[in-house]
């Protein structure tokens, strides 16, 4: 698929003018609110239970809201947010080094390459504060100085201490505030929560969203819920990689079918790739592991100085080690951006300097930090990551360096939404990282935690309300022809992949795809190899629906009739974001194009041509490219420098 059109522009009719600061403000003070009495009328669906989905499942209901919740795993608590290890940011300036909420607004817009809306992120930077405030209030166990407040430590792409950690636990701290929020709205009757449950497909009556076609996952039975909007919060979609950080049940297909549904899918091809990752050890791999980010605080990455160098790390002297971030980028060392850190790494690794089996690794070594620190102090603030890492390699990290390799973490593509979070489809919300809104091209690290929160806790609750009270909603008969087609069509879609009965397996299409990508649009990306995969991509996708092997039954428990059902939803992914990286000619964040760099190899943007979203119309076998223009009246796009 190479053919696509261009309609016409897309703005943010939402989004409130005036001065910056005061924008977010305006718009929570001027939407329209709904009765106390007749919020108990209104049905909402929440899919999702991570971050995002949680804490706006819980605060919906705390409204007064009748709120119907699914959870892809048996319990909430199971949801991939736990991942998210190393910390949260806040612009608290608790160390009084020059934070501020405006320089976390620069520091995103920047480490983002200047592809993220500047309202949104000065939002995300305003509510951040709040997101501390309202964590502590629930009990979440943030690390503390010996006097008792709340201690911080820095993240890539930063100069500052702006990120608030329980150890490296976070998200699973975190996730536990949000869930027991949750928790008491579903013993209050307030939350009616179906795990063990996936959305099959959105439902949209008279133009606008009107509930969901879910399957249980245990029973096998397809059912319908119908409500007044539908809030998606079901994460990314790098598993389309395979290979990824995320947990196996993470998938793509609620904003798939929400965009073949209308909703517009926006900058699909802006994926992250993190640079603290355990190298992967062999084909047996369906997973891999992230070791945070908050590593990179005392950890110092290094590779042998001289290409081909096999000694142990302990052989090595100093005088022979390159620890290329501290020398490339003297200002920000190894705390520079995911996607430079990821580069850097790769660029060793390509010269013949890695480490370990194949030469796909890196040093990350804490050495230094022990002698200068003491082990005591490094196990309480990494003790756990280190355990997991000496569990997972049958290294201990304390006596020799960790190896990390980059591998695909977090998407900051998703379906695109107004600064009001709502789709191109009237009464559907996305939330957290199903949306594209406030990271550009490169996510910071310690802001997917922040803006999962931002968005369920602040944002959304007032959005919905202004949405509730304006929205016309008639009745929406269970039997109308406009609900009844899309279950039967997702039945029918089940009855299809069950009758294939060929000789492949789900995970040989699903690791093929994968290696494709990572391949040709993974780190690096070159027109060549992009075309090459989109011309492979539609045979696989046509072998997959012909030579597919599902056993067992649909009306029963059945993990590969769900992975099948998401690997063809990737086929069709796959394809648009493959489209839309061939189409962005610059390089920018993530996205590095490898004919647009500058001479000493770092990102080239095109702000001329590109200085855009770009938003993904679902038009059959030709997509249609809608741009939405980027303005910045603030923060005046410069070529990214971490010297």
């Amino acid at each position: 698929m190479t053919d696509y059109l261009v309609g016409d522009p897309i703005t943010d009719t939402a989004a409130p003018g005036g001065p910056l600061e005061r924008r977010w403000d305006e718009r929570r003070f001027g939407a329209k609110l709904v009765n106390p009495a007749n919020r108990r009328k209104h049905r909402i669906i929440v899919v999702g239970t991570g971050l995002a989905g949680g804490s706006a499942g819980a605060t919906l209901a705390e409204q007064g809201y009748h709120v119907i919740q699914f959870c892809f795993q048996d319990s909430p608590r199971r949801a991939h947010s736990v991942a998210a290890q190393g910390g949260i940011n806040a612009a608290k300036n608790y160390r009084n080094d020059g934070d501020s909420a405006y320089r976390l607004f620069y520091d995103t817009v920047k480490g983002g390459d200047f592809r993220s809306r500047e309202s949104n992120v000065y939002r995300l930077a305003q509510l951040s504060g709040e997101i501390i405030d309202q964590c502590v209030a629930q009990g979440v166990p943030f690390a503390r100085e010996y006097g008792g407040l709340l201690d911080t430590r820095s993240f890539g792409g930063v100069q500052v201490a702006r990120t608030f950690y329980a150890r490296g636990q976070t998200g699973q701290q975190l996730l536990i505030g949000a869930y027991q929020a949750l928790s008491r709205q579903i013993d209050a009757g307030n939350v009616e929560l179906h795990p063990r449950t996936e959305m099959l497909d959105l439902i949209v009556v008279g133009g606008r969203a009107r509930g969901i076609v879910a399957r249980d996952l245990v029973t096998g039975a397809i059912d319908t819920y119908l409500a007044d909007a539908v809030v998606l919060a079901t994460g990314g979609y790098g598993n389309v990689f395979y290979l990824s950080t995320n947990a196996k049940g993470s998938n793509a297909s609620a904003i798939w079918r929400a965009h073949r549904r209308g909703a517009y899918l926006a900058n699909p091809c802006y994926t992250q790739i993190h640079p603290t990752c355990i190298p992967r050890s062999g084909e047996h791999q369906s997973k891999l592991t992230l070791m945070s980010e908050s590593l990179r605080n005392d950890g110092r990455i290094w590779v042998p100085e001289c290409a081909g160098d096999t000694r142990p790390p302990d052989e090595i002297p100093e005088a022979e080690r390159d620890y290329y971030l501290e020398r490339l980028y003297p200002s920000f060392g190894n705390l520079v951006p995911r996607d430079i850190a990821s580069r850097a790494a790769k660029n060793q690794c390509d010269a013949g300097r890695g480490v370990g089996p194949g030469g796909l690794g890196v040093y990350l070594d804490f050495a230094d930090a022990i002698a200068r620190m003491g082990r005591p102090a490094v196990e309480a603030k990494y003790g756990n990551l280190f355990e997991m890492y000496a569990r997972i390699t049958a290294e201990d990290p304390y006596e020799v360096p960790m190896r990390i390799y980059p591998a695909v973490h977090y998407t900051m593509g998703g379906l695109w939404v107004d600064y009001d979070l709502q789709s191109t489809i009237p009464g559907l919300f996305v939330i957290g990282e199903a949306n594209f809104s406030d990271h550009g091209a490169n996510r910071l690290g310690a802001s997917a935690l922040m803006q999962g929160l931002a968005d369920g806790y602040f944002v959304l609750p007032t959005t919905m309300n202004h949405y509730l009270a304006s929205a016309e909603l008639e009745p929406v008969d269970a039997r109308s022809p406009e609900v009844t087609m899309v279950s039967e069509e997702a039945r029918e879609r089940i009855r299809r992949l069950m009758s294939i009965d060929g000789t492949r397996t789900v995970d040989s299409f699903h690791r093929e795809l994968g290696t494709l990508l990572w391949d040709h649009c993974g780190m690096a990306r070159t027109e060549g190899g992009l075309r090459k995969t989109l011309d492979r991509i539609p045979a696989l996708r046509e072998e997959f629906w012909r030579s597919v092997k599902v056993p067992g039954a649909g009306a029963e428990l059945n993990k590969e009739l769900e992975k099948a059902n998401r690997v063809a939803d990737f086929f069709e992914f796959a394809e648009l974001m493959v489209l839309d990286a061939l189409v962005r000619e610059e390089s920018c964040g993530g996205h590095f194009r490898e004919e647009y760099q500058t001479p000493n190899g770092e990102a080239q943007r095109d702000d001329e041509h590109f200085s855009h979203v770009a938003a993904w119309q679902y038009n059959g076998e030709v997509p249609i490219l809608h741009k939405e223009a980027l303005q910045f009246d603030h923060v005046h796009p410069t070529q990214r420098s971490y010297a």
